[in-house]
């Protein structure tokens, strides 16, 4: 009898632990979600998973981006390659990044914190930077390196801002979360 109680027991911890693993299945590293500027905080937009992210490379260290293959994506995307272990940034926070900057057309750098040996700062969410970049940065972890890939939409739009940014070009940016101020 205590033999078979033992093993009742070991099939419904391992079914237990069987429904758990599936219900956790559908998990936020596929799709999340941060408030848009133009609307109420309590709006959400849908954010990708990039498929083939740029390799993860060392915190603080200015990282290489890779264009991943095929027509660039028509929604925000973001992966993060390190995760921190700090506070997560939300909007109203000002924060302090180091980061590079990719065209998705030609593939070459635009832009690079780590060139000019100093990094970003903004507040978060309050129009300072591109739309893509307060929806993208939300949610990470001072420590953090994302990859963000982001759309002419949520970038600068038909608007050529200047030199490495044609119009209509999807950005990929690879930034570090050093502090939230």
């Amino acid at each position: 009898m205590t033999r078979a109680r033992t093993w009742t027991v070991a099939v419904l911890a391992a079914s237990s632990l069987g429904l758990a693993a599936c219900s956790s299945s559908s998990s936020s590293s596929t799709t999340t979600t941060a408030p848009t500027a133009a609307t109420s905080p309590a709006s959400t937009v849908p954010i990708g998973t990039i498929a083939d992210p740029s390799a993860a490379g060392t915190i603080g260290t200015e990282p290489t981006i890779t264009v991943p293959p095929g027509a660039p994506p028509t929604q925000l995307e973001s992966k993060d390659l390190i995760v921190g272990t700090g506070p997560a940034a939300k909007a109203g926070d000002t924060v302090t990044v180091q980061y590079v900057g990719v065209a998705y057309s030609s593939g070459k750098v635009f832009d690079s914190s780590w060139s000019r040996n100093q990094p970003f700062e903004f507040k978060l969410g309050e129009g300072q930077v591109i739309t893509g970049w307060d929806q993208g940065v939300v949610g990470m972890q001072v420590g953090g390196r994302r990859e963000l890939i982001i759309p002419p939409g949520l970038a600068y739009g038909a608007q050529s801002p200047g030199s490495g940014i044609a119009a209509n070009d999807t950005l990929i940016f690879i930034v570090d979360l050093v502090k939230i101020n």
